[in-house]
């Protein structure tokens, strides 16, 4: 009976979402609204009697929706595109969040509520609904436009700084005030599960998706990527974050592969489905008996929102140092609230701190603002260009400029070469002492399952928790390497800033060398402590742990120049998988081919030809000849019109279509050798 009423559930829910998506069509209006009001119809608190059994099941479902959109947003968010928003994001997200926090904190104290609801509702209205706003932008057709990577960019600062919210807010509701110990441990844990997801996601993503996507099979493709999709997301939460998160940074990962574009069709599907069975689910939660009885605290709560969300993004936007017009369009787009606002009130519900009202409030409100959202992000061009025609001509003028300014400021340290190369160092060892943390935190949880593998360890050789320090140790040895050499450089860089030669003089050397080395001391010391701290759990007997040392201290020093290796090709693939795309300079648009013109020829792929190993879409043979590809035969199988993302292989007989000049270019472009391959440069930038 039970899978009778899913069954049933999930297809009223499709079925009325597939109606109001055609109504919604022919009125021509956002069918996100459309999944909105589905939701009020079929839900349980509209007569004559709910159509929905199990609403439990149903926002399972919906949470695969958040699943699957935040992992497309993260395909279409590559990781290259955070270097160049990364400081705006960060002062843009921070005033807004502020704001907005103060906004809420106020509004309440206006309606009479507890600081403790106050203090909740603050963070509720600090957070916008990624899900709603990715899907309105979506639909606009604005997802490739530069305002949106602001916006998304904006909404991950959000999603990281709420799991940080959550963390104080269960302090304070727990002890009635803010303890930092608990917020500090976090953020550290945040830090390092960041950190490792982005980098070993960098380092195996890429090469098992592009081994998959040999098999040449979209199935085996799109099975892949879920699993990668699922298995983040589920670490996620097994380390108490939001799946969203998860599934966001395994897209982000998944976008620097060359398959993403392959991955990306593969999933739209899914993610269509169960976003509509999101937002039905939202519907869901609106009670409409609650519109009447709390309609003073939902109108001014809505107005706080809205209102007060585009001044604090707008305001917060272009104090980062983005002209008016982008600001406005990001403060336009990010005016409501949604799916975290939900977890915070469920948060002080559950810890019993917080009025039973707040939670059904703060859905009616995400519901509500949810109707505004596109009508706002659709208008916001004209009320941008209306706002900037209004405005007196010295004031446009200054904005502009101090725009100009702000967004120099920002990106000032760039120009510093020395900034520059001590900026490198403390990233790189940021993220190796992350990576160490999180090994020893793997085996950590090793100790913890106590196996049946460990009891045969014997205690005079330290037992399982002496096996688990040695193999994390040598696992981590490059990791060690690399930051004592960062270390060493590091302190002669600092060492030469510090004693310049006219201080110095015949002395300048013996001073420099010996603060460098007390730099160099003082960071090996600094590790050593590090690694003892983390290694608590695992810490063996004094004297076996000092065996173990020597024996990770020997191998360190035999394969010192293997670690240095395997961590450069590590460093590489990484910077390589960073790297911003190279302008290219854009072709000279072929003549125009008339149809008595077209003619058919075949080139056969040869081992050393460029375009052997890459991706139809990666040639831009049609940009650079005129000809196009409308035929591939590889062995006995043939391929009619292949798609953009079909990888040519030598071997291949390729059927090109296009007058004789067009063709005669292909053919040069096909017999071009390969080149070898080029790094991205390691340098830093021009003084």
């Amino acid at each position: 009976m039970h899978n009778l009423a899913f069954l049933q559930d999930l297809a009223v829910v499709m079925i009325v979402a597939g109606f109001v998506t055609v109504v919604c069509h022919r009125l021509r209006q956002p069918v996100v609204l459309g999944y909105l009001a589905a939701g009020v119809l079929i839900g349980p608190h509209t007569p004559p009697y709910p159509l929905i059994e199990d609403e439990g099941t149903i926002r399972t479902l919906a949470d695969l929706g958040i699943v699957f959109l935040m992992f497309s947003i993260g395909l279409d968010f590559n990781l290259r595109k955070i270097k160049g928003i990364g400081p705006t994001v960060f002062v843009a997200g921070a005033l807004e969040t502020l704001m907005m926090f103060w906004i809420g904190y106020e509004t309440g104290r206006l309606l009479g509520w507890s600081p403790m609801d106050r203090i909740f509702l603050g963070a509720m209205l600090s957070i916008s609904s990624t899900m709603i706003v990715a899907r309105t932008l979506r639909s606009l057709g604005r997802l490739d436009e530069a305002f949106t990577q602001v916006i998304f960019g904006i909404m991950v600062f959000e999603d990281i700084l709420g799991v940080l919210v959550i963390a104080l807010l269960s302090s304070i509701a727990l002890t009635g005030h803010a303890e930092a110990a608990p917020l500090l441990g976090t953020s550290l844990r945040l830090a390092v599960f960041l950190a490792v997801a982005v980098v070993l996601g960098l380092l195996i993503v890429p090469c098992l998706l592009r081994y998959v996507a040999r098999f040449k099979d979209g199935e085996t493709l799109l099975v892949a990527a879920l699993g990668l999709c699922f298995g983040v997301s589920l670490l996620a939460v097994k380390l108490g974050y939001s799946p969203a998160l998860g599934a966001f940074i395994v897209g982000a990962v998944v976008a620097s592969a060359r398959e993403s574009g392959r991955i990306k069709q593969l999933t739209e599907p899914l993610r269509d489905m169960f976003s509509a069975v999101f937002f039905v689910a939202m519907g869901l939660l609106v009670d409409p008996r609650l519109l009447v009885e709390y309609a003073v605290p939902i109108g001014i709560l809505t107005a706080a929102v809205v209102i007060g969300k585009i001044l604090a993004c707008t305001l917060g936007t272009f104090v980062a140092g983005h002209g008016l017009r982008t600001a406005i369009r990001v403060g336009m787009s990010l005016g409501q609230i949604g799916e975290f606002s939900f977890v915070i009130a469920a948060l002080g519900s559950s810890l019993g701190v917080t009025a039973p009202f707040l939670y059904p409030i703060a859905a009616c409100v995400s519901a509500v603002t949810a109707f505004f959202n596109l009508p706002l992000a659709r208008n916001a061009d004209r009320f941008a260009a209306l706002v900037e025609r209004s405005m007196p001509g010295k004031m446009r003028s200054h904005m502009a400029l101090y725009s100009q300014w702000a967004g120099r400021l920002v990106l000032a340290g760039a120009d510093n070469v020395v900034a520059w190369h001590i900026r490198r160092a403390v990233l790189q060892i940021s993220l190796n002492l992350c990576l160490i943390a999180a090994a020893f935190a793997g085996a950590a949880y090793l100790v913890r399952q106590d196996a049946d593998w460990f009891r045969h360890v014997p205690e005079a050789l330290g037992g399982p928790r002496a096996l688990l320090w040695l193999a994390t140790m040598l696992a981590a040895s490059p990791l060690y390497v690399a930051t004592l050499r960062k270390f060493n450089a590091l302190a002669m860089l600092l060492a030469e800033i510090a004693v310049p030669a006219s201080q110095g003089g015949a002395h300048t050397g013996t001073i420099r060398a010996l603060m460098s080395t007390t730099i160099l001391a003082a960071g090996v010391l600094g590790l050593t402590i590090f690694t003892m701290i983390l290694s608590a759990a695992l810490l063996p007997p004094a004297k076996i742990l000092t065996a173990l040392a020597l024996i990770v201290g020997g191998a360190a020093l035999i394969f010192w120049n293997a670690f240095v290796k395997v961590y450069a090709k590590a460093q590489i693939a990484l910077r390589e998988a960073m790297a911003p795309a190279s302008p290219k300079q854009k072709p000279k648009r072929p003549d125009r081919m008339l149809p008595r013109e077209a003619e058919l020829a075949t080139v056969t792929l040869k081992p050393e030809s460029g375009a052997a190993g890459k991706l139809l879409r990666e040639l831009e043979l049609r940009a650079k000849t005129g000809a196009n590809i409308v035929g591939i035969t590889r062995g006995e199988t043939s391929l009619v019109n292949p798609g953009p993302d079909e990888e040519l292989a030598p071997g291949d007989v390729v059927l090109i279509l296009g007058s004789a000049k067009h063709l005669a270019a292909a053919r040069a472009f096909f017999e071009e050798k390969r080149a070898d391959p080029e790094w991205p440069p390691d340098s830093p930038p021009s003084p």
